[in-house]
């Protein structure tokens, strides 16, 4: 409140103060994936649009059917329209959803959006951008997956540079493509990708705390109060870097150390890892819950992939007090501070690695000293803050429309 005196003696003017008024959008969102699929694009972007539906924004989300019992939700500022889709090889439970543009042409003249927010890039996304296009709607994207990447690891990198000039011609046609850290930022902008917007990811810091840390858990891995254990959480599969995790166990386990290897997630390489590793404790696929008491179990976070544009388990493993050692590039690259809340490698010196993590575990105040400092580096992350971000960007895109 602003109270105005002039110089004569009138009574005091006041002035009120007010909040600059916010535009309640109506937002369509495309995707790929969507729970009950578990990935980190499916867990963080549902994160995402649920907080923007508590900004009062409408939501209207455009997904492929996942299957014959999938049904469409209607509800107050939430609405879905379901397309078809086909299995992702080798990844049968996940879908691509089929180009729709003409369903999406007449979905969105009957019930206009703002802005139209694309969060992968299969067919049934290029459709959506030709649909918006066609319409003239303002257009946002997100960089989720360095698909480019993974071409490496499953025998294919040929593909590498078809795939990243169809993802470059697919952003750039948006207003603006959301990225998650400043390196990946200028990684795609030294490609020719333009409008970039850094926005990290969020996390969720009530489900994800310290105080769900359980020795009753830890003894069912065989574990007591004085064994380390290592957690390896995410997809089994080629591009995560799993035998440089169990390299490093190995090696550990090698200086007589009482040292457990507890791995949380499900995949391809499943069965070779455990062939690979049997004294392993694999804990297989996790609800959020049972993850959130999993991180806070473990005494060190093996993150050695170098495929990630992110990498949401740096996140939710901080949140719960344990700390990471990962390479320095993604989320760790950006929220782990070396020997303080966690230790990074450089990305160009992978062997490394095995020498950092024999490093930290033979020293115990190594590793209280980063516990106790985790919680407190990520405590800011947020998702409301992230959703406000993100409202930003799509005021932004439609002023420009």
């Amino acid at each position: 409140m602003i109270v105005i005196m002039d110089a004569i003696s009138s009574p005091p003017i006041t002035v009120e103060n007010f909040e600059p008024t916010r535009r309640f959008l109506r937002v369509a969102v495309v995707t790929e994936t969507w729970p009950p699929e578990v990935n980190g694009v499916a867990v963080t972007l549902s994160k995402l649009i649920h907080h923007l539906g508590q900004r009062q924004h409408t939501i209207q989300l455009i997904r492929p059917r996942q299957d014959k019992n999938d049904a469409a939700v209607e509800q107050d500022g939430w609405s879905e329209l379901l397309l078809r889709g086909f299995p992702i090889p080798k990844y049968p439970q996940l879908k691509l959803g089929l180009p729709s543009k003409k369903a999406l042409i007449k979905a969105w003249s009957s019930k206009r959006p703002d802005v139209v927010h694309i969060a992968t890039e299969g067919p049934l996304c290029w459709s959506a951008l030709q649909a918006a296009q066609t319409l003239r709607l303002p257009v946002t994207s997100d960089f989720r997956t360095n698909f480019h990447s993974y071409c490496e690891h499953y025998g294919v990198g040929w593909l590498s540079k078809p795939i990243v000039a169809y993802l470059r011609k697919f952003h750039n046609r948006t207003a603006f493509t959301m990225v998650p850290t400043t390196a990946l930022k200028h990684q795609l902008e030294a490609l020719g990708f333009k409008n970039l917007k850094v926005v990290a990811r969020g996390v969720d810091t009530q489900l994800f705390h310290p105080d769900k840390r359980s020795e009753t858990l830890r003894a069912s891995w065989g574990a007591t109060p004085q064994t380390l254990v290592l957690l390896s959480v995410g997809r089994l599969a080629a591009e995560k870097n799993l035998d440089l995790t169990l390299k490093t166990y190995r090696a550990i386990a090698a200086t007589g150390r009482n040292v457990q290897l507890v791995i949380a997630g499900d995949g391809p390489l499943r069965a070779a890892t455990q062939a690979k590793c049997p004294e392993a404790i694999f804990v297989g696929m996790c609800t959020h819950e049972q993850l959130a008491a999993v991180y806070a179990s473990a005494d060190v976070l093996m993150f050695p992939s170098l495929t990630e544009t992110f990498g949401n388990v740096t996140l939710e493993s901080l949140a719960c007090g344990t700390p990471v050692l990962a390479f320095d590039c993604a989320a760790a690259g950006e929220f782990v501070v070396h020997q303080q809340n966690g230790w990074l490698v450089p990305s160009y010196a992978p062997d490394r690695y095995i020498e950092q993590g024999l490093d930290i575990t033979a020293d115990g105040a190594k590793l209280m000293k980063a516990r106790s400092f985790a919680r407190s580096s990520v405590e800011h992350l947020g998702w409301h803050e992230i959703a406000a971000q993100v409202e930003t960007i799509f005021e932004r895109a439609i002023d420009l429309a």
